[in-house]
């Protein structure tokens, strides 16, 4: 017998492969002339294995996973803006770093976006139940 609680936490799996999917797609296309196409298509394989066998309303994971992208850039301009340097073994390092505040609200933005299309998905799929 599957309970509620059960099926709420399978609905929540759902939406972090979705949330995966939506990461791996913004990292190809971020990627495009790399890697790129082979993490899109990758996303696109994950997609379709998604919408057939997973919780329709988790695809709202995949707008929060184009976040995950934008966080790292966050993160990787975080000492910015500007130039920053490092010491290493060998001397100093120095790069121009953009400052992370965009980045970090796009992010921000597209993330709870994405977590609230889900819950308001999910009320509206139960309530119909």
């Amino acid at each position: 017998m599957v309970t509620v609680r059960d099926r709420r936490g399978a609905e929540w799996g759902w939406f972090l492969a979705w949330l995966a999917v939506g990461g791996c797609l913004a990292l190809g296309l971020a990627a495009l002339l790399s890697v790129g196409v082979v993490l899109i298509v990758l996303a696109v394989v994950a997609a379709v294995f998604l919408l057939r066998k997973g919780h329709r309303a988790a695809v709202a994971g995949g707008l929060a996973g184009l976040a995950l992208p934008l966080f790292h850039l966050a993160y990787l301009n975080r000492g910015g803006p500007g130039t920053v340097c490092h010491s290493t073994a060998g001397g100093q390092s120095c790069t121009d770093e953009y400052t992370p505040v965009p980045f970090l609200a796009g992010g921000a933005l597209l993330f709870v976006a994405g977590f609230l299309v889900f819950l308001l998905l999910d009320r509206r799929r139960r309530g119909t139940e």
